[in-house]
């Protein structure tokens, strides 16, 4: 409790840099000294201002701040748009509606389609891998494949050199999801993990350590957002030659990295929702479309008649309160002054 950082600053090392610029300006302008007040504490206030401040520019934190991933892929998706408008001849291939047919995919941000959404997930990681800073940030040995490995094979001397393909990270986040039988949600708040963490701890995701570090997201986002969770030991399971130790001390050293927010907002995962969406349309990932039938048609209907009923009466009482005129004087005349 004697060091000014102790308990007093709850955000990353570079909010504690910020916070410590903050805490001399304040005592400089303070008319009594350390000394004097006893008290090597930073003002609450100091505290509460430093977390809104740099909770804007944190998109796992802040709603209206734009994704990491997203804006990483832009430079890849205009080459992409532009060969592909070279191949095709200025063509399009997307499926529009029109009067006589209606095209919907089955994917909503309360249900996400789980297969679609594990590969959104998985190209956000391939863009956050290949798009890394070029200077590299911290690496931590939590997360270093070579002394942590996750398997008994030997791993390349090279194998932080080579970036991972998409389909090798869609096949590893897969196969997790698959045995232990995951939501769709669980994939998009493990992409929010994985971003806090990157902010938190300032390191880079890279070849050498983007397996420990999905792992570790996806282990404490199937803890938190589902109901049953997934043990330690169940992991231990698929992945054969990973110990419960190694898994513990994964998961404690993530929560400390992330300083204990686990919390997501409604906000923030829609918008890595509809953000994921964005990056499949411009990826030519696009969720699959079909022609709106009959049934489904009866079945949205039936679905928005539930909804009018449950909230007429609250229509009702709305327009009721703004429609009221029975306080209402009589017309009177103000003369108006001209100048």
């Amino acid at each position: 409790m004697g060091s000014t950082t102790s308990c007093c600053v709850s955000a990353s090392p570079k909010l504690r840099r910020n916070a410590h610029s903050r805490l001399e300006s304040y005592h400089q302008e303070s008319d009594l000294s350390r000394e004097e007040t006893g008290c090597n504490l930073q003002h609450i206030s100091d505290r509460e201002n430093v977390d809104e401040l740099n909770m804007e520019y944190n998109p796992s934190d802040h709603p209206r701040a734009s994704t990491i991933f997203l804006s990483k892929s832009q430079n890849d998706v205009r080459d992409k748009r532009k060969s592909l408008f070279i191949n095709n001849h200025g063509t399009s291939r997307r499926k529009y509606s029109s009067c006589s047919t209606i095209f919907l995919d089955d994917n909503t941000v309360s249900q996400p389609n789980l297969k679609y959404t594990i590969k959104c997930v998985a190209l956000a990681i391939y863009y956050h891998i290949k798009n890394r800073d070029t200077d590299g940030g911290m690496l931590l040995d939590i997360f270093d494949e070579k002394l942590h490995p996750l398997s008994k094979s030997e791993v390349p001397m090279d194998y932080d050199q080579h970036d991972p393909e998409q389909k090798q990270i869609y096949r590893f986040v897969r196969t997790l999801f698959s045995a232990a039988q995951l939501t769709s949600e669980c994939a998009i708040v493990t992409l929010v993990y994985l971003e806090r963490l990157l902010t938190y701890a300032e390191i880079d995701i890279c070849p050498g350590n983007w397996k420990r570090i999905v792992l570790g997201a996806i282990l404490l986002a199937s803890k938190v957002w589902d109901d049953q969770a997934v043990w330690n030991v169940d992991y231990c399971q698929i992945l054969k030659d990973i110990t419960v130790e190694d898994m513990n001390e994964l998961e404690r050293q993530f929560l400390e990295l992330l300083q204990f927010n686990i919390n997501v907002p409604s906000s923030v995962y829609a918008k890595y929702y509809f953000d994921l969406r964005s990056l499949s349309e411009s990826n030519n990932l696009s969720f699959p479309l079909e022609p709106l039938s009959r049934e489904k048609a009866q079945k949205l209907e039936a679905i928005s008649r539930l909804c009018d009923d449950k909230y007429k009466d609250v229509r009702k009482a709305a327009k009721k309160r703004s429609a009221s005129t029975d306080n209402l004087c009589g017309i009177r005349w103000v003369p108006a002054i001209l100048s």
